[in-house]
C-alpha cells in the first residue's frame, strides 16, 4: 500500500507519496525514478516520505512551500505504516515521537540512496552525505498536515511495472529524436550538395563564356573585325 497526497496548489502540480511499511519503503527505494526526493527525521523512526519532482527540475528547485509540506508530513507520520504489526506501546510511541519538537528532517535525491546487502529491510544509506540536506521543523503544523491528509489516496501500485512503463516511453522517445536527428542532418547534407553543384554550375558557365587577350590575338583579327563580328 502506497499513500498519495497532493502538495499545495501554490506551489505547482506536486505527489508527495510514502510506504505503508518498512517493506513498501523497500520497493520505493528499488523502484525510484530520478526525480524523486526522499525525506525522513534525522536519526528517528518516521516514515519515507518522497517527493516527485517534474522532468528535468533538481533538488534546487524546492519551493518553501512544497518542503514544509514534505517535511510537515514526515514528522506527523513518525512510525507510520508499523502500528498494525505492533502493539499499543508502539501506538503511544507514536504519538510522543509526533510530539516531539525541533526535530531535524533529511532530504536527498533517490539516486542518492545507498542500498547494500547487509542492511535491514527499508535501511538506506547514502553515497555522497554532502548530497544530503538538513530542514528543522520546530513543530507539527495541523493546518498543513490536515490539508495534505485530505488529498490522501491509498493504492497498491505496481511500482516495477510503473518504472518500466516510464523507462520504455523515455527509450521511445529517445530514439524519435535520434531519428529526427538523423533526417535532419540528411537535409542538411543534401541541401549543402545540391549548393555546390550550382556554385560549380555556375563557374563552369562563366569559364564557357570567357575569352583571354590570348585567344583574341590568336584569330589575327583586328579590333574592328572583333567588333564587327559581334554586332
Amino acid at each position: 500500500m502506497v499513500f498519495y497526497f497532493k502538495a499545495r496548489l501554490e506551489a505547482g502540480d506536486f505527489t508527495i507519496f510514502m510506504g505503508l511499511d518498512k517493506y513498501e519503503n523497500e520497493e520505493l527505494i528499488k523502484y525510484g525514478f530520478p526525480e524523486d526526493i526522499w525525506f525522513h527525521v534525522d536519526k528517528m523512526s518516521s516514515a519515507h516520505v518522497y517527493l516527485r519532482l517534474h522532468k528535468g527540475q533538481t533538488i534546487d528547485d524546492l519551493s518553501e512551500g512544497v518542503l514544509e509540506d514534505c517535511a510537515q508530513l514526515v514528522k506527523a507520520n513518525s512510525i507510520q505504516g508499523k502500528i498494525s504489526f505492533f502493539s499499543y506501546q508502539l501506538l503511544a510511541g507514536e504519538l510522543v515521537w509526533n510530539k516531539v519538537n525541533n526535530v531535524d528532517v533529511v532530504y536527498t535525491p533517490w539516486q542518492n540512496l545507498k542500498k547494500t546487502a547487509s542492511m535491514d529491510v527499508g535501511q538506506v544509506g547514502f553515497y555522497n552525505s554532502k548530497m544530503v540536506r538538513t530542514v528543522r521543523v520546530e513543530k507539527r503544523i495541523n493546518e498543513i498536515v490536515n490539508r495534505l491528509n485530505r488529498t490522501k489516496v491509498e493504492r497498491t501500485p505496481d511500482l516495477k511495472a510503473e518504472l518500466e512503463a516510464v523507462n520504455a516511453a523515455e527509450r521511445a522517445e529517445r530514439k524519435q529524436q535520434l531519428r529526427e536527428k538523423k533526417r535532419r542532418e540528411e537535409l542538411d547534407r543534401l541541401e549543402k550538395e545540391r549548393q555546390t553543384e550550382l556554385r560549380s554550375y555556375k563557374n563552369l558557365m562563366v569559364a564557357e563564356k570567357m575569352t583571354s587577350n590570348k585567344d583574341i590575338a590568336s584569330t589575327n583579327k583586328s579590333l574592328q573585325e572583333l567588333e564587327e563580328d559581334f554586332m
